[in-house]
């Protein structure tokens, strides 16, 4: 199958591909599918040194790449994001674009961040090998895989039951452990489980949430976007002591809004 790739592509004027091509095309994406769990990977570049089809490890690396180059000097958040495939936590007709750096859509109006904002977010969050940490928002789960490769034990709360069950279901497929999900109105965090070394928020608050502040242990790190405007929203990292709390403004980012309230009807709304 590469053999024939390699033929069509290297034959069209550009080395690109032709319309009779998407044969071969359609080929390929079913034999990435096979090759997906050989750990060097594949990747095939036409005659001028382009990459047309890469799968494995080898797209992991070149996102990392991309993280290291982007400013992400952890070498842990790093190693985390590498070992957590993507294409596992996408929407299927998205699964393509898995290891590209953007956010993409998933069910119910919700996205499935982009590796730049999870690298950044979980890097300012510190987390430390025994350290107990909240996640306001399941989601795909792939923030929360992400964690649990750094963390004691993630505790993820998800509103839209779906969401919730899938995740975890993906979660203990992939042999994720140490990661307890549950539904409920994430703005009140999880006050049966407090307090939390570590607290991560992948929704947009309208205001600093005194809800989950009360719930980090002294010492501990909230990390949250903020914005009631989604063209103006940043993350903010609070950092709890005994003299009070620090606050500074690590980035700007567009997130899906921090609702809170009654939880949808299975999982409408």
């Amino acid at each position: 199958i590469a053999q024939a790739w390699l033929q069509h592509a290297d034959g069209a004027p550009g080395g690109s591909v032709r319309t009779g091509d998407w044969l071969v095309v359609t080929l390929l994406l079913h034999a990435r599918k096979l090759v997906r769990g050989v750990s060097a990977g594949l990747e095939l570049r036409n005659r001028h040194g382009q990459v047309i089809f890469a799968t494995g490890l080898r797209v992991a690396r070149r996102l990392i790449a991309e993280l290291r180059n982007s400013g992400i000097v952890d070498e842990g958040v790093l190693a985390a994001i590498g070992a957590v495939d993507r294409e596992r936590f996408v929407s299927a007709p998205f699964v393509e674009r898995a290891w590209e750096n953007t956010a993409l859509p998933i069910a119910f109006g919700q996205t499935i961040s982009q590796p730049l904002v999870v690298a950044a977010m979980t890097e300012a969050l510190r987390v430390g090998p025994r350290m107990k940490v909240l996640e306001i928002g399941t989601g795909s789960g792939y923030q929360a895989a992400v964690l649990a490769k750094l963390a004691r034990r993630v505790y993820s709360i998800e509103r839209y039951k779906p969401l919730s069950k899938e995740a975890e279901r993906l979660l203990l497929d992939l042999r994720i452990h140490n990661v307890v999900c549950d539904i409920g109105d994430g703005s009140k965090g999880w006050p049966g489980q407090a307090p939390f070394d570590r607290i991560i928020v992948t929704a947009a608050a309208e205001e600093r949430p005194q809800a989950l502040i009360d719930q980090l242990a002294m010492g501990g790190i909230l990390i949250v976007p903020v914005g009631r405007d989604p063209t103006a929203q940043v993350v903010e990292r609070i950092v709890k002591s005994e003299s009070g709390l620090q606050r500074d403004t690590l980035m700007p980012v567009r997130f899906v809004p921090l609702v809170a309230g009654p939880l949808p009807v299975l999982g409408q709304g």
